[in-house]
């Protein structure tokens, strides 16, 4: 019987790129897995948090708690920054909560990021995908400092047929999004997003590929403005292409 995982969509996913969410169910089938997706699910509780706002970040947690205690199976997340909230996030806010702190650290102990959960728990690198031409791939923050992932997706990405994967100049500079850090701080976060698309055109690759959809919308949206011939993908885009 397959195994069943939930997958936890994310806002920008769903607000923005339901696409995304579409192919990652696509590549989790055709892993083996068998995907559910509870209806009741809302924002993590992140961009509150973040901003310092607990008291309203609380009850988006609590309420993400019990939407996924309800349901078994690992919880997959296709957001680095959002499976970050989930893994510490909670259990910073619940830390001095007796009764929710122990239901934040079951929920942590099975929520994964999308290629993290492909590589690491099913031990698959190869899905058979097929992408022509250069790729360079952009390790967020949250992603690599806060789950050190990084090795999963590259792992992913080397195994993309007619693809060659060419590394990004300074790989490990913020792109400039932050969530209500590109809100509060709109003028450095565009200086920060103008180096990471002078790395990317520096690459000679058409196409950058990320693990978070706020990489996604805030690079990709840089590049409209600009109007140059480069796009950035979800890794899940990659994967699902033939």
């Amino acid at each position: 019987m397959p195994e069943t995982v939930q997958l936890f969509v994310t806002c920008l996913v769903d607000t923005f790129f339901p696409h995304v969410g579409e192919a990652i169910v696509r590549v989790l089938n055709q892993a083996g897995v068998r995907v559910e997706f509870a209806q009741a699910q809302t924002c993590c509780g992140q961009p509150a948090f973040n901003a310092g706002l607990r008291a309203d970040a609380r009850p988006l947690a609590e309420h993400t708690i019990r939407v996924f205690e309800q349901a078994g199976g690992a919880v997959i997340i296709p957001s680095g920054s959002c499976a970050a909230m989930v893994r510490h996030g909670y259990l910073e806010l619940f830390r001095d909560d007796p009764l929710w702190l122990p239901r934040a650290e079951k929920l942590a102990a099975r929520t994964y990021e999308f290629s993290e959960y492909l590589v690491d728990v099913l031990g698959i690198t190869d899905l058979g995908a097929r992408w022509p031409g250069k790729l360079t791939f952009h390790s967020s923050c949250h992603l690599r400092r806060a789950l050190n992932v990084d090795r999963q997706p590259r792992a992913l990405l080397s195994r993309i047929r007619e693809a060659e994967l060419v590394d990004l100049p300074e790989p490990e500079d913020c792109c400039g999004f932050g969530g209500v850090f590109s809100v509060e701080h709109p003028e450095l976060s565009a200086e920060m997003m103008k180096r990471k698309l002078a790395n990317f055109t520096a690459t000679g690759a058409p196409t950058m590929v990320v693990c978070d959809t706020g990489c996604l919308m805030h690079l990709q949206g840089g590049l409209n403005r600009t109007g140059k011939p480069l796009s950035v993908v979800h890794i899940a885009e990659v994967l699902n292409s033939r």
